[in-house]
C-alpha cells in the first residue's frame, strides 16, 4: 500500500492515531482538544535545536497554547533525567506532554507525565507484581506522542525502560494509562535520520515483531499483528535506508514500528533480556544491540520456533521456506543496511559475561522466550553474539 492511498488515515487502536505526511501541522489543535493549554515538549538535546521541534513550539504558541521545551535526556535516560523533566513541568505549571523524538524522548516524557502526580519515588513503579496499583492516576498527565524514528514504537506503549544508575540495570516503569491520549505519524519527521540510525531503529521494529510473534504466551491478535508487521520490514526497511526521503518507505516503517510496540503485549525474549542489561553497562544503542544479538536468539531458540518460522518464511514469500531461509534472510538485511556482525564490533567485549548472564535471567523479557534459558545459556549466547559464532 502506497502512502498516497493512506495519507489522510485516523485510526483508533491501540489509541487515537493521525496518519500521513504533513500532520504535525494538526499538532495544537489535537492539544487543544485534549484540553492542554500549556504544554511541555520533551525531546532531545539533539533534536531540541532542529526545525522540526522549533516549528512545532511556534506554531503551538501562535495557536495560542503554551508550549516550552525540555531536552535534559541521555540515549538511555535515566531516573535522574525523569527527576528534572519533573522538576521543569511543575516549576512551568504545565498541564500535558508532547513526547517528541525517538525511543528515549518517547519513554522519558511517558515517566515524566506518570511522575508529575505521584509521592512515591520513580522505581516503586517498576512493573513488577502490582506495582501500578499505587499509581495516583489522577495526577498523571495526558501525552501526545510524535515520534521522528520508526523503531521502539513507544508511542503506543503503555511503559517506559528507564535506566537504573545505581544498579547498572534498565527498568521497565508501567501503568495502562501511560498510553499516549494522542499520537501523530508523520514521515516527513524522519527523513532527516541518518542512514545508520534509519538501519538501527528499523531493525528494532524487526525485533519487537519477531520476538512477540515467537512468544508463547497466546494472544492471536498480538501474532497477527506483529506477522505483517515483519513483511512491512522486509518490504520497506531497505527503501528507507537507501533513500531516507521516501516517505512510502518512513511511513510504513513508522506503522511497522507501532505495530511491534502494540505486538508486545505477547511479551518479547532473549534479544531484549540481553539488550537491555547491555544498554545500561555499555550505554549502547537499543535498535543495534538487538540487530546485532537477532541471528544469535534466534538460533538459540530454534528447536522450540522451528515450525513457526518456517510459517513465517512462507508468509515473506522467501525461497523455500524454511528456518535456515529465514535466517539467511535476516543476515542478508543486516549486511545490506550496514549492521555490524558481532557485538565486538562496536566495543562490547565478553569480560562481563556471567554478569550480563545473571541480570538477562531475571529481565521481564526472558519470561516468554521460547525457551526458559539459564545463565549458562545466556552467556554463551553474549559468547557468540561477541565472536560473531553463528
Amino acid at each position: 500500500m502506497s502512502t498516497k492511498e493512506i495519507i489522510r488515515a485516523n485510526w483508533n487502536y491501540p489509541t487515537a492515531i493521525k496518519v500521513g505526511a504533513g500532520r504535525i501541522r494538526e499538532l495544537p489543535d489535537l492539544c487543544l482538544s485534549l484540553g492542554m493549554k500549556n504544554a511541555l515538549l520533551i525531546t532531545d538535546p539533539g533534536l531540541a535545536p532542529l526545525p522540526i521541534v522549533q516549528q512545532a513550539v511556534v506554531s503551538c504558541q501562535s495557536a495560542g497554547l503554551g508550549c516550552a521545551v525540555f531536552s535534559n535526556i541521555k540515549g538511555n535516560p535515566t531516573e535522574q533525567n525523569v527527576a528534572d523533566g519533573v522538576h521543569a513541568y511543575r516549576a512551568g505549571n504545565f498541564d500535558g506532554v508532547i513526547a517528541f523524538g525517538g525511543g528515549s524522548a518517547l519513554d522519558a516524557a511517558k515517566a515524566v507525565a506518570l511522575m508529575v502526580g505521584q509521592n512515591r519515588p520513580l522505581w516503586d513503579f517498576e512493573d513488577v507484581g502490582d506495582n501500578y496499583l499505587r499509581v495516583n492516576v489522577a495526577g498523571m498527565a495526558l501525552v501526545v506522542a510524535v515520534p521522528t524514528t520508526a523503531g521502539t514504537g513507544s508511542e503506543v506503549g503503555r511503559a517506559s525502560v528507564i535506566t537504573d544508575d545505581q544498579a547498572h540495570v534498565k527498568r521497565i516503569i508501567f501503568h495502562a494509562r501511560m498510553l499516549p491520549a494522542a499520537v501523530i505519524l508523520d514521515p516527513e519527521l524522519t527523513v532527516g535520520l541518518p542512514p545508520r540510525l534509519t538501519a538501527a531503529t528499523g531493525m528494532d521494529a524487526l525485533s519487537h515483531n519477531l520476538e512477540a510473534y515467537c512468544s508463547p504466551f497466546y494472544h492471536p491478535m498480538a501474532s497477527g499483528i506483529a506477522l505483517e508487521g515483519i513483511r512491512l520490514v522486509k518490504e520497506w526497511l531497505p527503501a528507507a535506508v537507501q533513500d531516507g526521503r521516501n516517505l512510502d518507505a518512513r511511513l510504513q516503517m513508522l506503522v511497522a514500528s507501532s505495530m511491534g510496540a502494540t505486538a508486545f503485549q505477547r511479551g518479547l525474549g532473549a534479544m531484549h533480556a540481553l539488550a537491555h542489561p547491555l544498554g545500561a553497562l555499555y550505554d549502547a544503542h537499543h535498535g543495534t544491540l538487538n540487530a546485532i544479538l537477532m541471528p544469535y536468539v534466534l538460533q538459540a531458540n530454534r528447536a522450540a520456533i522451528d515450525e513457526r518460522i518456517t510459517s513465517l518464511a512462507r508468509y515473506l514469500d522467501l525461497p523455500q521456506p524454511s528456518f535456515s531461509a529465514f535466517l539467511d534472510w535476516v543476515l542478508a538485511l543486516r549486511e545490506k543496511i550496514g549492521i555490524p556482525p558481532a557485538l565486538a564490533a562496536i566495543g562490547i567485549d565478553d569480560a562481563q559475561a556471567e554478569l550480563i548472564a545473571r541480570m538477562a535471567v531475571v529481565d521481564g523479557s526472558a519470561a516468554t522466550n521460547p525457551i526458559q534459558f539459564s545463565e549458562s545459556n545466556y552467556a554463551g549466547i553474549l559468547r557468540n553474539a561477541v565472536a560473531g559464532l553463528l
